[in-house]
């Protein structure tokens, strides 16, 4: 379980979450999506202990975030947090950076190792595999660093945009279908970011919605489209709740033309 305790957070003297209290169950799906810039990468950096928060406490399955020495290495053994553009080893080859990443998680060996090639295979790197990662493209390093996400086996995700990064075709479904499964089998918790709604509607349990650094929402999607009265795609519902004025724009825009 993850809980969120009044988490304040500023940048210099403006304030990028403010109050935030939020309880994320274990096996759930959870998606925090909002416009640019309002809070959506600073508030999973917290959770994941990239930035220590102005104020307020955050609890992994117990717990506190940066509480003690113990209680943060009990959080890294059982958390990962994989940021929108991670640092890669250039030099080292994906297979390489996969095994060390996963012996760093202390998973058993043989299971390792078939892991890892499991993995490759599944984002189409199996050719890459054994290539310095500096000679992938940026879609194929979004993959190894998904992959070294996945091959650690912790039981809690924190995925800042985990579509984004130039993933093709066949690694946004690879994805989705991985999430997917855990989410039905409640495997894992997963806490992510994105921007795109229609890229995370049908694997999200919950749906986080942030707005100026508070949560507007946090509910089902099902429950979000009886609070907003809007039967439509998640999409529709953000319309509806934060991008009103988005239509009026676009109407305005056409309507200059129409002249």
């Amino acid at each position: 379980m993850i809980e969120l305790i009044d988490v304040t957070h500023h940048y210099g003297v403006k304030p990028v979450l403010k109050n935030i209290n939020l309880r994320i169950e274990a096996g759930e799906v959870v998606v925090i999506i909002g416009p640019n810039g309002m809070g959506k990468s600073t508030l999973l950096g917290v959770i994941g202990g990239l930035m220590a928060p102005y104020k307020g406490q955050i609890r992994i399955n117990g717990h506190l975030r940066r509480g003690s020495v113990a209680d943060e290495m009990a959080i890294r053994k059982t958390a990962v947090f994989l940021p929108d553009q991670p640092w890669l080893p250039g030099n080292r080859t994906g297979r390489e950076f996969l095994l060390a990443v996963g012996r760093l998680y202390e998973v058993e060996s043989d299971r390792l190792m078939e892991h890892v090639s499991r993995l490759l295979d599944l984002f189409e790197l199996k050719e890459q595999g054994d290539s310095p990662i500096r000679t992938y493209s940026a879609g194929q390093k979004k993959k190894v660093a998904l992959c070294s996400a996945l091959v650690t086996e912790a039981p809690v995700l924190l995925l800042d945009e985990p579509f984004s990064g130039g993933l093709d075709p066949s690694g946004l479904m690879a994805l989705k279908r991985v999430f997917l499964r855990h989410a039905r089998n409640k495997e894992l918790t997963i806490v992510m970011t994105s921007p795109v709604p229609e890229l995370v509607e049908e694997i999200a349990t919950r749906v986080v919605i942030l707005h100026r650094g508070e949560i507007l929402a946090f509910d089902t999607l099902e429950g979000l489209r009886r609070s907003t009265g809007c039967r439509g795609s998640l999409g529709d519902v953000l319309e509806r709740l934060i991008y009103p004025e988005t239509t009026k724009r676009i109407d305005d825009y056409f309507e200059d033309f129409a002249r």
